[in-house]
């Protein structure tokens, strides 16, 4: 049963917290996408947007409940008519999380973590709600694996209308723990700072980092001072939120330190190597995400960015993350020997060996079913990356994923 949605409390710019429906049951916008602008809202009520009924009730649950805490706070009139529909909340407790599919998961992952780098000090119990993320985000790569919750973050990540610092942060996450835990074998404390460093880096820029994701021109004065200064704004903010872990602090404000000098906001020459993999899964990701300025480079050149050094020699900490994620990542489209087109479903033995989902036929129509195709069979090997928008078939994870 459907509901309408109430467009006119949606907060612009912020993930929304349900699957939004037209009145035939054809999903418009997914749970996490965001409405824009004014424009986008008024485009989105041409088409008589509706949500489940079940989703209707949490949610207004949630208003009213917020509305209540105000009100028997004694706060003023004006900040009680200022309290505004949330956009994020927690799941009924009756859903079992361990059964709910991995896009949706996925999905509420990235809606949490946008209001905690949006809202900041503005929310109760920022730690533990960030434990939480983090604690979750845990649990699904252990239940899934790595490579199918790649598969997804990638997907998210080339999709424009998702909120961008949310989706980097969390394929950061997973890129540098993968990185860190099986092929550098570095202890548990460390990865535990490492992945809450790659989730919070960009908390003193979240907004900005959102809005230069859709910007076409160049930073301008303003926002280019904002970057420089986002990795030490960080730091004081989390500080101010109460976290104390000084790795984990660290590593927000030096994670554009390079090594040899030159990078910011302080110009360390020698950062620590904790530093070093979290900027090198950082610039990883940002080459991988297309912007509406330019698209994302294909995942074999951000390979090559992050293997060797400004001088063209591979560095340790370059190679790892490289044959950690392989030159084909997860979620990620290529084209194959056979002429086909896919998207990468698991990493391979060799980094340029992946399993593909072939999408598109050699006649260029869609496969109905796509076949797995081993690409170490010189018939299906790899023959280069393909940009999102060369193949015109809608992916579903899920579907996919549960055939592997």
């Amino acid at each position: 049963m459907y509901v309408p949605l109430p467009i006119d409390e949606i907060t612009l710019g912020e993930p929304l917290p349900v699957n939004v429906w037209d009145a035939r049951g054809q999903l418009l916008l997914r749970k996490g996408a965001i409405i824009r602008d004014e424009h986008h809202r008024e485009w989105l009520r041409m088409h008589a947007p509706m949500i489940r009924r079940e989703d209707h009730e949490v949610w207004r649950f949630h208003y009213t409940a917020a509305l209540d805490r105000a009100l028997r706070s004694n706060q003023p009139l004006q900040a009680i008519a200022g309290v505004a529909r949330p956009m994020a909340f927690e799941p009924p407790a009756a859903i079992d999380e361990d059964q709910r599919p991995l896009t949706e998961a996925l999905a509420d992952l990235h809606a949490a973590l946008t209001l905690l780098l949006h809202q900041g000090e503005q929310l109760q119990d920022w730690s533990g709600r960030f434990v939480r993320v983090d604690q979750r985000l845990q649990a699904l790569v252990r239940q899934h694996g790595a490579d199918d919750v790649l598969f997804v973050l990638v997907q998210m990540l080339l999709n424009p209308e998702l909120g961008y610092s949310a989706s980097h942060a969390l394929t950061c996450a997973v890129v540098a723990e993968l990185t860190a835990h099986h092929t550098l074998r570095w202890p548990e404390a460390t990865l535990q700072s490492l992945r809450r460093a790659a989730l919070s880096m960009n908390v003193g820029m979240a907004r900005l980092h959102d809005d230069l994701a859709r910007q076409e021109g160049p930073l301008h004065g303003e926002q280019r001072r904002a970057v420089l200064a986002h990795p030490e704004r960080g730091e004081g903010l989390l500080r101010r939120l109460g976290v104390s872990d000084p790795l984990w602090l660290a590593l927000v404000r030096d994670h554009h330190e390079v090594s040899g000098g030159g990078g910011y906001p302080r110009g360390v020459a020698d950062p620590s190597r904790e530093a070093q993999l979290l900027r090198l899964a950082d610039v990883y990701v940002a080459r991988l995400s297309p912007r509406v300025h330019r698209p994302g480079l294909p995942p074999p050149r951000a390979a090559r960015d992050v293997a060797l050094d400004a001088s063209g020699v591979p560095t340790p900490l370059g190679t790892a993350l490289v044959k950690t994620v392989g030159l084909y990542v997860p979620g990620s489209y290529v084209e194959l020997a056979s002429g086909e087109l896919g998207v990468v479903a698991r990493r391979g033995r060799r980094a340029n060996t992946p399993l593909v989902f072939a999408l598109i036929g050699r006649d260029g129509l869609p496969r109905g079913e796509p076949p797995l195709r081993d690409t170490e069979q010189p018939a299906w090997a790899v023959r280069g990356s393909v940009a999102p928008q060369q193949v015109k078939v809608r992916v579903n994870p899920d579907r996919l994923l549960a055939r592997l």
